[in-house]
């Protein structure tokens, strides 16, 4: 579904992607782990048309997105859950839903898909005339998943979905990953918790300092001394 090849990416004059290659299969849920700096979201951001390569190549179902905007690589399928959520605080929550049917297709049904969504996210239902910004972190998180999915992407992204939250709605946010998994969408997912998230992985790519220093799946990754003694402290 989804390959990067020796992608090269930064902002101006600084480099931060080093020839990372990586590729996400349709049904899997794949993770990017590693610490703050080492690239993450720059490369969502590379794959989502926010940020123009400098060499190599991003394909979706083969077709290259080097020449495609932002939206165009929406109609591809691929829908990012931006770090912070990033909603719009004085809107209610089924207008931030709303927006994000931005494709023809899902504009076409989406009183159709804001039925299947809301089915997902039963909280989220019972939000619907409230503005955003009135509910608590762990809402707003389901609200941008939710908004996310909207799209009816066929790959969702994933950035730092757990963060700034507590504890227990860290497992509540995983908790709602698995079913938006369970939904028959792909998943890549850019975290800090790595422990939660290799838990769910199928496969995972370890970046640091813009390169790919290792990949497999992801309970061999949890198990992995470099990773334990890296990210876990162990």
């Amino acid at each position: 579904m989804l390959r990067l090849e020796n992608l090269r990416a930064g902002y101006g004059p600084v480099t931060v992607l080093q020839d990372v290659s990586l590729e996400v299969n349709a049904g899997e849920v794949v993770t990017i782990v590693g610490g703050n700096g080492a690239g993450k979201t720059t490369t969502l951001r590379a794959i989502c048309g926010l940020i123009k390569p400098t060499g190599g190549r991003i394909t979706v179902d083969g077709k290259d997105t080097a020449r495609l905007s932002p939206p165009g690589i929406v109609d591809l399928g691929i829908t990012m859950v931006p770090e912070g959520r990033q909603l719009f605080p004085f809107m209610t929550v089924r207008e931030n839903l709303m927006l994000g049917a931005y494709k023809p297709a899902a504009r076409a049904r989406i009183e159709e898909r804001m039925e299947e969504v809301l089915t997902l996210f039963p909280r989220v239902r019972e939000r619907l005339t409230q503005l955003a910004g009135s509910l608590s972190g762990g809402e707003q998180q389901m609200v941008a998943i939710a908004r996310g999915m909207m799209a009816n992407p066929k790959l969702l992204m994933f950035d730092e979905p757990s963060l700034g939250l507590a504890p227990l709605i860290v497992k509540q946010v995983f908790g709602i990953v698995d079913r938006v998994v369970a939904s028959g969408t792909t998943v890549l997912i850019v975290e800090q918790n790595i422990v939660h998230t290799l838990q769910i992985a199928t496969r995972g790519y370890v970046l640091e300092n813009g390169k790919v220093v290792m990949s497999d799946t992801g309970p061999a990754l949890l198990k992995d001394p470099h990773v334990k003694r890296a990210y876990l402290g162990v």
